[in-house]
């Protein structure tokens, strides 16, 4: 590489890679202060401090006992330096050995502006107890818990360039080969108190005000004050994205999220986002700093992956689409899943391929093969192509179904969070039916969405999870019900159970959802939604005509058309 590639960083909710296990007050503080130490389960004495990342006040000197950086070092000391000086038993150092029982040492001068070192945790709650946990006590109040989320990706990627080495003994893995920029986009930490703090790149010049945990930041720990993203906060996420891939100052972007929910953001970008550069999407399963965490692999993974350039054709565009890079597999956004909890949890869905490529074990990309689905600046429903408003459908006061226009876009071309659609996935198994004769009136549950559906004055549709691959509804009532829902403009995608291996079949009144999982399926439907809004709705949607039923199938066809090729 000639130069280093620029990367935007987008912070996005829940995100187990930019989160840490709890701070816990040490044991060197607790003898210190006279606390209840750290035990094991014969009740001794804890022997070892966790080392947190910290930063230096002042600078300091200390003396490294040579040798000590490896049991076999000494082995080979013939092939070793000379030490910087000896260590007496009087606790002095000297340049020469003064006694056979000198220790021969390196001196090392440790600066503030090193970064991070790794410390035992001194920090006590301000009534002088002992942090045990995030919070003060086991289920206290959000003002008394701290947060384990970072509130943006710079802590966590400078731990790992800092902290960690690669296969080649070396740190700096991420600084070698990219400068990265930090945003926060849907981050999973925030500042309560607000933040004085002038020249980043989200913040600008200003501060940033207080933030509430489910409005402006979003974690899942402490797990009782648990905050998932709301769907408008998908538009934020959008937009946001889009601007800094339009950015000409940046190469490609990574996205870091939860690692259940990644995979539906990155398909989301993979459908939204107009840009001919890479957008990585990347989870852990372990926190940062945990036992055996994935998370810094993967995030470097991604880096080397933009940096690789092997995404691009050859006119420079991106031809992989959005990816999910986890545990040395590339994944294209359509097809990836989790499935377990664990490093190596995720799969292919849909049983046609989906792991587009690896990640050799020296860090090299090996591409195996491209996905045919339209992504990204060739998807038919990017912001681009977006209208800037679509029709919608609702109930007036009597009943009646009437189409309305609501706006999509602002006048800059940014998707409204509002507009975002209300998609339900309605799974269906056997036995279904409530009673024998599958009568649709039983099925008040279903019926009841619809109408809230049309209540909502929003866009609205229904992913129907039904016998794999068909996704065929089990119970005739409750397809009766999902039909007399299309009649009245809500449109409804079925696919077939889990992540089939088959397609889904056509139906004259319900899209295909091919081989997509039901969440994937939803968030295409959305993005349907939001480019060709709602199904023209029938006078009476218990009795529509003919011509109202063409006028359906016509309108469906461009749902399915989308269907079949993203």
């Amino acid at each position: 590489m000639a130069e280093k590639v620029r990367i935007a960083h987008l912070a996005g909710p829940t995100a187990t890679i930019q989160n840490t296990p709890p701070l816990v007050t040490s044991n060197k503080a607790r003898r210190k202060h006279g606390l209840p130490l750290l035990t094991g389960v014969d009740s001794t004495p804890l022997p070892y401090d966790a080392l947190r990342g910290q930063r230096l006040a002042v600078p300091a000197k200390v003396y490294v006992e040579q040798f000590s950086a490896h049991p076999l070092e000494a082995d080979s000391a013939a092939l070793y330096a000379p030490p910087d000086g000896y260590i007496g038993a009087d606790g002095t150092f000297g340049a020469e050995r003064r006694s056979p029982g000198d220790k021969p040492v390196y001196e090392i001068e440790m600066l503030p502006e090193d970064g991070l070192y790794p410390l035992p945790y001194m920090a006590r709650q301000a009534n002088g107890a002992a942090w045990e946990e995030e919070c003060t006590t086991a289920g206290a109040p959000d003002e008394e818990a701290r947060q384990g989320f970072y509130p943006d990706g710079s802590r966590s990627f400078e731990e790992i360039d800092r902290l960690m080495v690669d296969d080649a003994g070396i740190a700096s893995s991420i600084s070698a080969l990219a400068d990265v920029d930090f945003y926060r986009g849907v981050p999973p930490g925030g500042y309560r108190s607000g933040l004085a703090e002038a020249g980043r790149p989200d913040v600008g010049e200003g501060d940033i005000p207080a933030e509430r945990r489910g409005e402006d930041f979003f974690p899942y720990k402490p797990y009782h004050l648990t905050a998932p993203p709301p769907r408008p906060t998908l538009a934020k996420a959008t937009n946001d994205m889009q601007a800094l891939v339009s950015d000409d100052a940046y190469d490609g972007a990574i996205w870091t999220q939860g690692s259940p929910d990644v995979e539906d953001s990155a398909y989301w970008f993979n459908l939204l986002i107009d840009t001919d550069k890479p957008i990585c999407g990347v989870a852990a399963q372990r926190p940062q700093g945990q036992i055996s965490n994935d998370g810094p692999a993967n995030i470097v993974d991604c880096v080397r992956y933009i940096a690789s350039r092997i995404w691009a054709d050859a006119e420079g565009r991106d031809r992989c689409g959005a990816v999910v890079i986890q545990e040395q597999q590339v994944f294209a956004a359509r097809e990836v899943a989790k499935v377990d909890a664990r490093p190596g949890g995720y799969v292919a869905t849909g049983g046609h391929g989906g792991i587009i490529g690896q990640v050799h074990y020296t860090g090299r990309f090996m591409l195996t093969y491209l996905p045919v689905y339209r992504h990204t600046f060739g998807s038919e429903v990017n912001l681009s192509r977006l209208p800037t408003s679509a029709m919608a459908v609702r109930a007036d006061a009597d009943g009646r179904i009437e189409r309305f226009d609501i706006a999509v876009k602002d006048g800059d071309g940014n998707l409204l969070a509002d507009a975002i659609p209300v998609v339900s996935i309605e799974k269906n198994g056997c036995y279904a039916g409530l009673e024998i004769g599958d009568d649709p009136a039983l099925e008040r549950d279903l019926a009841a969405s619809v109408e809230h559906k049309l209540s909502l004055g929003r866009l609205a549709g229904f992913v129907v999870e039904g016998l794999v691959p068909y996704g065929l509804n089990t119970s005739a009532a409750r397809h009766a019900v999902l039909l007399r829902a299309t009649a009245c403009g809500i449109p409804v995608v079925r696919v077939g159970r889990g992540h089939t291996q088959g397609f889904a079949d056509y139906s004259d009144y319900q899209i295909s959802g091919a081989n997509l999982t039901a969440t994937k399926a939803r968030l295409l439907l959305m993005a349907c939604l939001l480019r060709f809004g709602a199904l023209p709705p029938a006078a009476d949607p218990d009795n529509p005509t003919g011509a109202e039923l063409a006028a359906i199938r016509d309108a469906l066809s461009q749902y399915q058309a989308v269907f079949d090729t993203h």
